[in-house]
């Protein structure tokens, strides 16, 4: 049997691809680096930001694992051009996603933050104060998108007694989830925030959720809520938001994505992470976009991409594939 061959754009680190290598089918063989081989003939490229040069180079290139979640805009732009390249991502940092998705909502639920500070300074007057904490159990949060992550961050929100809504692109699509949901479209959106103490966001960024959580969706919610973003900053409108938080509308919220992005190192250090000011508000939990990383982060990357190369090298259907015409 001829082996199906792969090329990985940027190698693991060594230890990673040595447990990448034994986890592969004999049939299978692989090919590191920015370099390509000196005959690229890969079925098989592991990218996720691609150059056309890459996807060129080997007519027996069928199929792109984007090696994370998420479809880069230049490279859904890109593979507009490749439609014959199936194009596949990985999920291995969803429950590492849901797990942060609860760290932010707890502590903006019970004002760990302002609360962590005051006793730093040694001040213990807001234990003497009427408490701001609010209960999660009983109350319903909705989730916008119930993909991988979402799933995952309603699993953990189920277990601590909290009611579940959720919205995804394709709910007929759902299989039997293990715990009580509702599922709908996103017609449904403005019917379903009244309902929603808490609204999670975990929905990738396209053309349809670019500002989808505006001034009059985040008024529909009661008063008091609670909105946890772990999706991408751009689906809520950062006025809106901040207008909202500000005159307590929203009760608190936690953001592990914003606006504004280090482009170069340098400038690292002194960012600010949106237009408006959101460090001067004692109820927002800021995040610097790592929901998704925990110490076992990579290891989970190369143990699921193993499994899609197993799968691709036994014929057989790969998971997570993306659709470029939707943006995820």
């Amino acid at each position: 049997m001829e082996k199906i061959k792969a090329h990985i754009l940027i190698p693991p680190e060594p230890d990673d691809l040595s447990a990448l290598k034994r986890m592969l089918l004999p049939e299978l063989s692989i090919t590191s680096g920015m370099n390509l081989p000196p005959k690229p003939d890969y079925d098989i490229l592991v990218a996720g930001l691609p150059d056309r040069h890459h996807l060129e180079a080997s007519r027996n290139l069928h199929t792109l694992i984007i090696p994370f979640t998420g479809l880069p805009e230049s490279t859904r732009v890109l593979m507009s051009a490749f439609p014959q390249i199936a194009i596949h991502n990985l999920h291995h940092n969803a429950t590492d996603t849901a797990e942060m998705a609860l760290a932010l909502l707890l502590s903006a639920a019970k004002y760990v933050i302002p609360f962590d500070q005051r006793l730093r300074a040694h001040d213990w007057s807001l234990r003497y104060q009427p408490s701001p904490a609010i209960k999660l159990r009983d109350n319903t949060v909705l989730i916008l998108g119930f993909g991988h992550i979402g799933q995952a961050i309603g699993k953990v929100c189920h277990a601590i007694g909290m009611n579940i809504l959720a919205v995804r692109r394709h709910p007929e699509r759902m299989k039997s989830i293990p715990f009580d949901t509702e599922i709908h479209d996103l017609a449904a959106l403005k019917k379903l925030l009244p309902r929603a103490q808490v609204l999670m966001i975990c929905l990738p960024l396209t053309s349809d959720t670019e500002n989808l959580i505006g001034s009059e969706e985040i008024n529909l919610m009661p008063p008091g809520g609670i909105l946890v973003n772990v999706g991408r900053g751009r689906i809520v409108n950062q006025a809106a938001l901040f207008q909202a938080l500000h005159e307590r509308h929203l009760a608190a919220a936690g953001l592990d994505v914003w606006y504004n992005y280090p482009v170069a190192p340098e400038e690292r250090a002194h960012t600010p992470p949106a237009d408006f000011p959101f460090h001067e508000l004692e109820n927002v939990v800021l995040s610097p976009h790592r929901a998704g990383l925990t110490k076992e982060t990579e290891r989970g990357r190369i143990e699921q991409l193993g499994e899609l190369l197993n799968t691709a090298t036994q014929g057989l259907p790969l998971p997570n594939r993306v659709d470029i015409s939707a943006g995820y």
